[in-house]
Formats: C-alpha cells, sequence, structure tokens
C-alpha cells in the first residue's frame, strides 16, 4: 500500500494511506484554534482554586516536582511534551512499590499504565485519575497550541512505534484533552485497540461534533453515563 510519511522524530517515523488523507476545513484551521485559546484560558482562570489545591495535595504527598512532563506523539508525528499532576511514587520507573508485582511480572505497560488498581498509585493518585484532576494542566497544552480541547487523545511513544500504517491516520489533527473515545460507549478497553473510533471523530470532525464531546464530557468524568 502506498504510503506517506507525517513526520519522523527522534527515528519515530509516522504513515497514513494517502487514501485516507485528511483535509481540514476552515473552521479546523482557524476557528477551533482560536475557540482552543480562548476557553483554555478561561477554564485555567475558573479552575485555579481547584489546580492550587491540587498542586497543594500533590506537594504534600509525593513532594517535588508537582508536575510530571510525558512525551506524547501529537499532530504530524511531532513529539509533545504533555503535563500531568503527579500520581504514581517517585521511583515508578523502576519497578516501584515493593508490595506490588515487579514491572516484569506486570506484563505490558500498555495495560498496567491506566490501571486504577497499579500499585505504583498513591491513594491520592487514584482520587486524582478517578476524576480526571491529574489531566488538567494539559490546558497549558492547550495554551500552547500542542493539544485541542477535543480530539484524540495523544498516545505514547513506545506504542506508536507499534502501530500498523493505517493507525497514524489518527495523527493529522491536533490531539485533545476528551474526544469521542472517551465518550463514547465504544471506550471500554485500551485506546491503541480503537483507533476506529478517533477517525470516526476525523471524518466528522466540525464545531457542533466538538460542542457535543465538551458537553458529554463532564457527565462522563462525573460517572454518570458514557455513550453517544
Amino acid at each position: 500500500m502506498q504510503a506517506e510519511a507525517l513526520g519522523q522524530v527522534h527515528g519515530l517515523t509516522l504513515v497514513a494511506a494517502l487514501g485516507a488523507q485528511h483535509q481540514p476545513s476552515a473552521y479546523e484551521r482557524w476557528v477551533k484554534p482560536s475557540i482552543d485559546r480562548l476557553v483554555g484560558a478561561l477554564l485555567i482562570v475558573a479552575l485555579s482554586p481547584v489546580l492550587l489545591v491540587v498542586a497543594i495535595a500533590v506537594r504534600c504527598s509525593l513532594g517535588s516536582p508537582v508536575l510530571l512532563r510525558q512525551d506524547r506523539v501529537g499532530q504530524h508525528g511531532q513529539i509533545i511534551g504533555v503535563y500531568k499532576f503527579r500520581s504514581m511514587h517517585p521511583d515508578r520507573r523502576s519497578g516501584v512499590d515493593r508490595r506490588g508485582p515487579s514491572r516484569t511480572e506486570a506484563g505490558d505497560r500498555r495495560i498496567l499504565h491506566k490501571h486504577p488498581d497499579d500499585p505504583r498509585l498513591t491513594p491520592l493518585g487514584r482520587l486524582l485519575r478517578g476524576w480526571s484532576l491529574d489531566e488538567l494542566p494539559q490546558l497549558f497544552n492547550v495554551l500552547r497550541g500542542e493539544l485541542s480541547l477535543v480530539g484524540p487523545r495523544p498516545e505514547m511513544v513506545s506504542i506508536v512505534r507499534q502501530y500498523e500504517p493505517w493507525q497514524h491516520a489518527r495523527h493529522q489533527v491536533r490531539p485533545g484533552m476528551t474526544g469521542l473515545w472517551q465518550v463514547s460507549a465504544r471506550g471500554d478497553g485500551l485506546m491503541h485497540e480503537r483507533t476506529d473510533v478517533d477517525l470516526d471523530y476525523i471524518r466528522g470532525l466540525s464545531f457542533v461534533t466538538d460542542c457535543k464531546l465538551l458537553l458529554l464530557t463532564v457527565p462522563c468524568v462525573l460517572g454518570l453515563r458514557r455513550g453517544y
């Protein structure tokens, strides 16, 4: 199958089938980025008390630093640094909590890194993840133009390296803080296994769709509903 390189960063080559090329609309080019920055700035101001309280709680629980920067794959295969509040023990990269399984015993990190019973998570971390509060610092990524409010979630570099060629089509748009996969009944399971959901979003990308997904995100975070 013919393919076109979307980007190559740090040895990571991303390709997408030529037949799946996405042509951005005027909304996606001009309106969506403006809305992202405006609403992102308003949310940072409105949620500043929450951000401050969470930052203090993380500082008291885990010490410094409060924020974690993770490399993820963004639009056109660019590597971006996504910010999150820390939710795991400081030695999470080395096999961590002695009471839990070792990294080898635990298995594929693609499965464990979001598991609610991961022994590396602190009690505060479980609370933050349960309410998606750990992801609030990504509003600053939105202000920087690296993320959108709505779009496919940015995936880890190690997982993207294992993608099939057709899956890289999800990188033709800017990744988001929330998206169709998060609020959809099809969002169960592992994100990298449901790339088709992201491609459905890209095919139907519009102002109305983005507004709908933003509104559906609130009850999903609160655990009140899932379904689209």
